[in-house]
């Protein structure tokens, strides 16, 4: 019995060492410095376009009507994720250091994709059934949604676009983000997808931001291309945009 007086300091103590780890180890994961900060943000939207374009590749496979299963789970959707994102970057994928906030959002993606691709699957393996309206836009919106739930509020990532582009309004862009699109992006003296970063509100909390200018590209111009006004596959109307003009932009932010 007289060993049993000394149980209450020994959990005492260890209470304290958890407690002292806790002070010590969350500053150091909050601290992140701006390249820090520019690197994540980086990864994560050059994820999230490799992701999409997988999609984008895929519109012909998908709308087939004489194929059923068409081959696109979300493993193969998230292994060919990591082909784009090798092409983009010249690297191959991997993961960040555990406990770090680039490996929460890597993780928060690429789970979103596995979760949206799961979901998706009767509707784009459904034989008989030619346009399925999953649409590298559509995609992307979905993609989004999952990432910034799975996060919990340490970060967000929408796709947006000037206001004249805008289809969906959920993806409207907000006043920072119009700003340097029309102010920065639009300019031709500005550097082709280089990304602008600041330290700048977002829904009213102070947070780092990021956005990535984005291109038509050929394949952009079946939807938003010419004849302006004239209706695409979707049945909504076409922009009139030119290839190469700037048609998006994927914005990302780390809250403060």
């Amino acid at each position: 019995m007289g060993k049993n007086k000394f149980l209450p300091r020994i959990a005492f103590l260890n209470l304290t060492i958890f407690i002292l780890s806790l002070l010590i180890i969350a500053p150091a994961q909050a601290a992140l410095s701006q390249d820090d900060k520019v690197a994540i943000g980086t990864e994560i939207t050059t994820i999230y376009r490799a992701a999409r374009g997988v999609i984008a590749k895929s519109q012909k496979l998908i709308n087939d009507a004489t194929k059923g299963d068409k081959g696109l789970s979300a493993d193969v959707v998230i292994t060919k994720t990591k082909e784009n994102y090798k092409k983009a970057t010249g690297n191959d994928f991997k993961m960040a250091a555990a406990g770090t906030l680039k490996a929460e959002t890597q993780t928060a993606l690429l789970n979103s994709i596995k979760e949206v691709m799961h979901n998706a699957q009767p509707l784009i393996n459904e034989k008989g059934k030619g346009l399925k309206g999953f649409l590298p836009a559509i995609f992307a919106k979905q993609m989004g949604d999952g990432f910034n739930k799975n996060i919990s509020g340490k970060a967000h990532i929408k796709l947006t676009a000037p206001k004249s582009y805008v289809r969906n309004r959920a993806n409207r862009p907000d006043k920072w983000e119009a700003d340097i699109i029309e102010n920065k992006f639009k300019k031709p003296s500005y550097e082709k997808n280089k990304v602008f970063v600041a330290d700048a509100k977002h829904k009213g909390k102070p947070a780092f931001r990021l956005i990535l200018p984005e291109y038509y590209k050929e394949a952009c111009l079946n939807c938003h291309g010419d004849p302006k006004g004239s209706r695409d596959i979707t049945g909504g109307k076409k922009e009139g945009g030119k290839l190469g003009e700037l048609g998006g932009a994927i914005s990302f932010v780390i809250y403060n």
